[in-house]
């Protein structure tokens, strides 16, 4: 069974890396503006650039604290629920971050897709609990 810590933690995960993912995109603003002469030195111009801007440098220190949580989230939860859940919901927190900062959301369109996820979601979730159940009940009946 789901217990609620690891659903804390899986929306934790999702928090984490849509919430970040407007913020990082923001970061990266004037990247464009970086040349070099060689392909090397405009890498190392780059990542000089992301990593001395804590516009970017703050979020992507936040989703990767996300990823650290899912890699220890993962060694309880099932795997069958916890990537489709946090995958999905990581999309609906970057719309909704994107539009608190102002960007375009998407119309109709957009609504109708957050609604599709929150349904398979939460057929994900009912789906496991109730294997979960299941299982259990037909474990306590045959002894």
């Amino acid at each position: 069974m789901v217990s609620t810590s690891e659903v804390f933690c899986l929306l934790l995960v999702a928090i984490l890396w849509g919430g970040t993912n407007p913020f990082l995109k923001k970061g990266t603003e004037g990247i464009e503006e970086v040349q070099k002469k060689n392909k090397l030195l405009q890498f190392l111009a780059e990542l000089k650039f992301l990593f001395l801007n804590f516009k970017y440098l703050v979020p992507f220190l936040l989703n990767q604290s996300g990823s650290l949580v899912f890699y220890f989230t993962l060694a309880s939860t099932d795997l069958s629920l916890a990537v489709p859940v946090v995958n999905s919901l990581t999309f609906l927190f970057t719309l909704l971050m994107g539009k608190v900062l102002g960007e375009e959301f998407g119309g109709k369109g957009a609504i109708m897709g957050m609604l599709l996820i929150m349904c398979g979601v939460t057929v994900c979730v009912l789906s496991s609990v109730s294997e979960t159940h299941g299982i259990g009940a037909r474990n306590i009946s045959e002894t």
